[in-house]
């Protein structure tokens, strides 16, 4: 078959222009450091590379919401060291009034650097974060959260916690409601309240109690009511929510146990003829109106058997309440180090699959050096022999031969 000279130099040229765009591939492909260039180059590696690129830009996102998530948790968390360290002093404070030596004035005093931190307690649940939300406002991040009133303080924000995607299947929660950290503070001792009606006039004090029997319990509300006839002290007790009298007549001794329907507390000292003690199921008080009754009673005179066993019941039930309060306070802490500590479990985790995906994309698309620079030089090599030979064989003709 005969080959015109027009078709062998189209033949070469495309040959020779097929092994210079393989030998610039190469070079690019080194230079680069990436086996494809172009997903033509491998279409089911180019998807997957794609895939894993976008799961890892996700897992990047993951950590940058761990960042954020850490640091709303943290900026909460010190506050709420502050709080438990007021409310630790506040304890302290009332201990101190307690003492018998401390008189009225003395009791002013600590009424009043009560006050200061009950001022103090106020701006740490109206504090902001980093970027200028109140903390413990739920959604209503824009807006003041706790607003002092004559009884304690009112909560404007709402029961909202704002959630931040932290790993692909766990939301974390960025803070606590005020009303939770605050103000679902329970009172009594957590099942039951007891209390000392405001008209005694004699000297009893009531103990706190606890639940001896939690299948006896009936949530109802009681009245211990106290007789005193010829130098005898009995006491009555009444069902107030259903008007059945539960027990009367029974003979009272100063400190012992008065039980019935599960429940059990003391009344120590000597209560006056139609004295009144009351128990309640227990309910949520404000932190802050624990303390606006403390002033309260810090600020009432202490002088008489009666007033010293009101001053005592008074301060039996701040004590109790701030008591209670603490312990919520430590619990939302306990929470928000639990949650940091998921983090860092997370950000192990997000770390395990960057590495992952980092792998995987190299196998996907990183080069291998040793081949492609033998595959370079072997290009190289051929395409030198392909231009020398095409030199050498388009100088031969009949008219070079016969020349020659």
């Amino acid at each position: 078959m005969r080959i015109s000279t027009s078709t062998f130099f189209d033949s070469a040229a495309a040959r020779l222009g097929d092994l210079q765009s393989g030998l610039a591939t190469a070079q690019q492909q080194i230079s680069t450091g990436r086996r494809m260039l172009t997903p033509a180059d491998d279409p089911v590696a180019a998807a997957r590379v794609l895939e894993v690129t976008q799961s890892q830009s996700l897992n990047t996102q993951f950590t940058s919401n761990r960042s954020n998530a850490r640091d709303s948790l943290s900026m909460e968390e010190n506050t709420l060291q502050s709080v438990t360290g007021l409310l630790q002093d506040v304890k302290t404070l009332v201990v101190n009034a307690g003492n018998g030596v401390v008189d009225d004035t003395q009791r002013k005093y600590l009424a009043t650097e009560l006050t200061s931190r009950f001022n103090e307690l106020l701006n740490y649940a109206n504090a902001k974060d980093s970027v200028g939300n109140y903390m413990f406002a739920g959604f209503q991040v824009g807006s003041q959260p706790f607003v002092e009133t004559a009884t304690g303080a009112s909560y404007l924000g709402d029961q909202g916690q704002r959630l931040l995607q932290v790993a692909p299947a766990r939301q974390m929660a960025l803070n606590d409601a005020g009303d939770t950290v605050f103000e679902a503070n329970k009172t009594g001792n957590g099942t039951f309240v007891t209390a000392a009606v405001a008209g005694n006039t004699g000297a009893g004090i009531v103990s706190t109690g606890s639940v001896v029997n939690t299948a006896l319990l009936t949530g109802d509300n009681y009245s211990v009511t106290f007789n005193v006839a010829g130098g005898v002290t009995t006491y009555d007790v009444t069902d107030t929510t259903t008007s059945t009298t539960v027990s009367s007549g029974n003979a009272y001794t100063s400190g012992q146990s008065i039980s019935f329907d599960g429940l059990q507390f003391d009344v120590s000292g000597v209560p006056a003829n139609g004295d009144q003690f009351t128990v309640a199921p227990s309910g949520s008080q404000s932190i802050f109106t624990t303390l606006k009754n403390l002033i309260g009673v810090l600020n009432s005179p202490g002088t008489g058997s009666t007033a010293n066993a009101n001053l005592t019941n008074g301060l039996n039930t701040a004590n109790n309440n701030v008591d209670n309060a603490l312990d919520n306070i430590l619990q939302t802490r306990a929470s928000i180090g639990a949650r940091l500590k998921e983090l860092d479990s997370l950000d192990n985790a997000g770390a395990d699959r960057d590495q992952q995906y980092s792998q995987t994309l190299s196998t996907l698309q990183d080069l291998d050096y040793t081949k492609a620079i033998s595959q370079l030089t072997q290009q190289q090599t051929i395409l030198t022999a392909s231009q020398q030979t095409f030199v050498k064989i388009t100088g031969l003709s009949l008219f070079n031969y016969i020349g020659g």
